[in-house]
């Protein structure tokens, strides 16, 4: 019995049992298939919902490869609004995302510790970070791949006070460039990492791919029993010793709810049976919030990026500051600042016009949202809601305010004052002024959701997972991707979990 073609033409056999399953092939799923099929005594099966394009990097399509655009190629739902935008494809946010990589505040990591115990001690992710620069190979941004526009947003930025940072590791805020997995226009995904040819010739690790994730079948003991996956019209079902969920800060309580696993009342409401009553399932999520300023470039400005386009060395954004609003815990800071000059993210400009401005993102947002099922149904969409500016006290609305009094501080530098001009009744000055309402209503997103799986201690009642990914009532479950983090960084989030997939990889002894 088969669930479909790999991408080199083989037929892709439906396994009777595994030691271990790992459920969603994103940046996760990858570091943990490639980590635990190392031991050749343990059988792993990764399952991903999304194509697998090979080992051969040749063979990829060309728009997945390019480090220098966004691509939208292979993507849950089209059409929907942009914070539900999630990938689907081995190697996940990795093969569409703007290959950053920064890290997170010292705060942050503290937090973190306090959720999961002495295993995250920051040394302990420090450790696993370094791996994960080495297989991602992250780099700092070459200055030829800084524009203009960019330049000179450095330029206003120290201007302005702040000192060069190193992105890649705590400190406070500052300006500076990411980590970037792009090598000379390639982007460097997470199945290129850790799922290199090499690797995937282990005869103890088997890939699946175009294959959902239903639900588990949960026994007595909260004993997971099967993982019922759904491929070409037809069901399967997998058995393992051990299942570890890496579908996704959207993905991971979609399937566990659809399982039972999740808030007993709401699962009623669907017609499920509950199997372990969990409050915090798909509870907690908190992403970051964005606000963009756009700007109107002058002549001089679209000339130089058309130039920089015509020699392929126009990217994406390579240049940000993290500032501190007056919210901010001491030595953090909860504010990315990020200019960007290029082809717009959505819908088209003329040939040799190009779009500018800057992104203000609130970091460390206190609102939150929630991931629900509206049906039992697996091709159905999950309702995802961010929740953004939704805090009562109205912290993160006057957060991005402060956000956009440091731009206007920055659009008046010589530096930037010749590059482009403000936009008539969108200058930051304006959206400031705006009602929180209003603001909202114009937000965009970094793309860093996590927290709807949250790691915790034994007495936080809404903890779903513990410090080992181990899910609460169950016996042989573990989550382990970005629903786990209980809070959001201060950073980008593929560098964060990366690290934790491969520091959770360490605490298998099954």
């Amino acid at each position: 019995m088969t669930l479909g073609r790999t991408a080199a033409g083989h037929d892709a056999v439906r396994p009777t049992g595994h030691d271990v399953v790992v459920l969603g092939g994103g940046v996760a799923g990858c570091v943990l298939a490639s980590r635990l099929s190392e031991d050749p005594g343990r059988s792993v099966c990764l399952v991903e919902a999304g194509p697998d394009y090979g080992p051969d990097r040749s063979a990829w399509p060309a728009e997945v490869r390019d480090a220098r655009a966004l691509t939208r190629a292979d993507v849950w739902e089209r059409d929907v609004p942009v914070h539900r935008y999630r990938a689907r494809v081995l190697g996940g946010s990795s093969c569409v995302n703007g290959c950053w990589n920064t890290w997170p505040s010292a705060p942050d990591l503290a937090a973190w510790r306090a959720a999961g115990g002495p295993g995250w001690r920051e040394a302990e992710l420090n450790r696993h970070r370094e791996a994960a620069v080495e297989r991602m190979r992250l780099r700092r941004v070459p200055d030829h791949e800084v524009s203009p526009w960019g330049r000179g947003f450095l330029t206003a930025a120290a201007e302005l006070g702040y000192e060069e940072v190193d992105m890649g590791r705590t400190g406070g805020p500052g300006l500076g460039s990411p980590l970037v997995n792009a090598l000379d226009g390639l982007r460097w995904n997470a199945a290129f990492a850790y799922l290199d040819a090499e690797t995937r010739g282990r005869p103890n690790l088997t890939i699946l791919a175009d294959a959902t994730v239903d639900r588990l079948t949960v026994g007595d003991g909260g004993r997971i029993r099967s993982a019922e996956l759904v491929g070409h019209g037809r069901r399967h079902s997998l058995t393992a010793g051990t299942y570890v969920l890496a579908a996704g800060t959207f993905g991971s309580p979609a399937v566990l709810l659809r399982s039972g696993i999740g808030p007993a009342d709401r699962l009623h409401r669907l017609g499920l049976r509950p199997r372990v009553d969990l409050p915090g399932v798909g509870a907690n999520l908190v992403d970051q919030p964005a606000v963009f300023v756009p700007m109107a470039p002058k002549p001089g400005l679209d000339a130089a990026l058309a130039a920089s386009e015509a020699v392929g060395g126009l990217y994406v954004n390579r240049a940000l500051v993290r500032a501190a609003s007056a919210y901010c815990a001491d030595g953090s800071w909860d504010l990315h600042l990020v200019p960007s000059a290029g082809p717009p993210l959505f819908g088209r400009l003329p040939p040799g016009r190009y779009e500018a401005g800057f992104s203000v993102l609130a970091m460390k947002p206190a609102s939150r949202g929630h991931v629900r099922l509206r049906s039992a149904d697996p091709t159905d969409a999950p309702d995802i809601d961010p929740g953004f500016l939704t805090d009562p006290a109205g912290r993160d609305a006057a957060v991005l305010r402060e956000g956009l009094g440091l731009v206007e501080r920055l659009l008046a530098s010589p530096a930037l004052k010749a590059l482009a001009d403000p936009v008539p009744g969108r200058s930051a000055r304006e959206l400031a002024a705006r009602e929180t309402r209003e603001l909202r209503d114009l937000l965009g997103t970094y793309w860093h959701p996590v927290g709807t799986c949250a790691m915790g201690p034994p007495d936080d009642a809404d903890a779903v997972v513990d410090g080992e990914g181990r899910v609460r009532g169950t016996a042989n479950l573990r989550v382990a991707d970005a629903s786990i983090l209980p809070t959001v960084p201060a950073s980008n989030s593929q560098l964060p979990v990366i690290t934790v997939a491969e520091l959770l990889a360490t605490t298998f002894q099954d």
